[in-house]
């Protein structure tokens, strides 16, 4: 069914006016505001701000909250728009906590959420935010009014609860997943001094830095560069042609950003090349780095938080060198975890935005009312 006939059915003939938002809602005073250093991760009351999270904090507090009801609030800088049904405590200054008048509050922050354009700047958007056309079916009847903004309400709550319960599924699914991973990877590269022989990394792998930095990167470049980040650059020449893993030398990714190369590549000057010899399985290497190393560079360094590393930390870093078949083994076992856990990693954000997706088409549908001086087709 499209979108105009279901609204046809749904509201039977009678009109639609559209009012302003500040027109069909009231400002409410919070009794109570928290600055920032009052929030903690749990308390008896939730703390509302202008952040993009629902929830800022907590608090125990002997504080006065916003009793509970059922509100809209709008960042006045942000821009965000949330529904609250709760009682919570006002953060810091700037949020507009709405409560509609004989109207459905949920249907006003779908439909909010639906027709504000947002300005994409820092200043208070009260005031061109009130002037938000919202349109209100049936508005002579009351009763019918409120029936046919609960219905949809109802659809489309159920596209968020959905996308809520896909969202938790697989974040268990992706949790319970690196449990296992991290179990089997420890359990695969736990050995005995006596069982293998122990190497350093600079006996048994080439280490260095490449040549460029973060301003030599072009955006559509032909060959992958490899920075300090997490996310490659690009560029138009390369530095090497091998298998490598690579970390960055300083910054946040310090002993954790790793990637695994194979073939053309550019790098920058402080980012480091680890390239496995003929005794030694790459992958082997990459699993126990992406182990171990971390762990070893905060215990090797002198400071309670590494910001650089330096040559000699890679060149000392213990390896063990079992014989290549059962390297071969553990990196079969380790690359197949490795590979679920990676899909899993890169699936959920894209399974969270295509329900989000469905969700916005559907609210478009729902809630596709003619304006004021548009022409029936």
């Amino acid at each position: 069914m499209s979108g105009r006939n279901f609204l046809e059915k749904l509201l039977d003939g009678v009109e639609v006016e559209w009012k302003a938002l500040g027109s069909v809602v009231e400002t409410v005073t919070a009794p109570s505001k928290l600055k920032g250093d009052s929030y903690r991760a749990t308390g008896k009351l939730p703390i509302i701000d202008q952040g993009i999270e629902f929830i800022a904090g907590y608090t125990d507090e002997d504080v006065t909250p916003v009793e509970a009801g059922e509100y809209v609030i709008f960042g006045d800088h942000s821009e965000h728009i949330k529904y609250v049904d709760f009682p919570f405590v006002q953060g810091a200054d700037g949020l507009k906590i709405l409560r509609p008048i004989s109207v459905n509050a949920k249907y006003i922050y779908h439909a909010f959420l639906n027709f504000y354009t947002k300005e994409l700047n820092y200043k208070r958007h009260w005031s061109t935010a009130q002037q938000t056309l919202i349109p209100i079916p049936c508005p002579d009847n009351p009763k019918k009014s409120l029936e046919i903004q609960a219905e949809i309400v109802r659809i489309l709550d159920s596209f968020t609860e959905l996308t809520a319960e896909l969202t938790a599924e697989l974040t268990a699914e992706l949790t319970a997943r690196k449990k296992q991973y991290n179990y089997y990877r420890d359990q695969l590269l736990s050995f005995k001094d006596d069982e293998v022989e122990w190497k350093t990394l600079g006996e048994v792998a080439i280490i260095g830095t490449g040549s460029h930095d973060t301003q030599d990167a072009i955006a559509d470049g032909e060959y992958v560069f490899y920075a300090r980040g997490r996310e490659p650059l690009r560029l138009n020449e390369f530095d090497f042609d091998e298998t490598a893993i690579i970390t960055a030398g300083d910054g946040a990714g310090v002993g954790k950003v790793f990637h695994y190369v194979q073939g053309k590549y550019a790098l920058h000057q402080r980012a480091y090349r680890i390239v496995p010899g003929a005794t030694m399985n790459p992958r082997f290497i990459y699993h126990w780095i992406k182990s171990k190393f971390y762990v070893y560079i905060q215990k090797a360094s002198v400071s309670s938080s590494v910001t650089s590393l330096r040559r000699p930390m890679f060149l000392n870093f213990p390896m063990p060198v079992p014989s290549i078949a059962e390297q071969d083994r553990i990196v079969a076992i380790l690359d197949k975890f490795d590979a679920l856990t990676e899909s899993l990693t890169e699936g959920l954000p894209r399974e969270i935005e295509l329900r989000q997706q469905q969700y916005e088409y559907y609210r478009d549908l729902l809630l596709s009312f003619p304006k004021p001086g548009e022409v029936e087709a």
